[in-house]
């Protein structure tokens, strides 16, 4: 299916992110950072408290973005910087494939 960029560093949500988006037949890659090879990727998944949402919105694939529900400014600062979706870390476990599924729909 596609090539998944998963920017998550905590071993938790790495599983989070890596297990359910394998299952639908993405190819994952999970690092810390978008690095220069990003836009090889289809699509980018990335925890906000470890990236900065400039670099994400500015690695070049459609990009989910995920946050601490309690952390407005974040999502704000994600919003403003470009990132295509943004959501809380909540959702994002719960509905992953169909959220990266719609991001490569729009990519495309």
């Amino acid at each position: 299916m596609a090539r998944v960029l998963g920017l998550v560093t905590d071993l938790m949500l790495a599983s989070r992110v890596e297990a359910p988006l394998r299952a639908a037949g993405h190819d994952v890659v999970l690092r810390g950072e978008p690095g220069p090879d990003a836009g090889g990727f289809d699509a980018i998944v990335a925890d906000l408290e470890l990236v900065d949402p400039e670099a994400v919105a500015a690695a070049g694939p459609p990009a989910l973005g995920f946050y601490s529900h309690v952390d407005v400014e974040t999502r704000r600062r994600a919003e403003a910087a470009g990132v295509d979706l943004v959501v809380p870390r909540s959702r994002m476990a719960r509905e992953l494939p169909a959220l990266v599924a719609g991001l490569l729909e729009r990519g495309a």
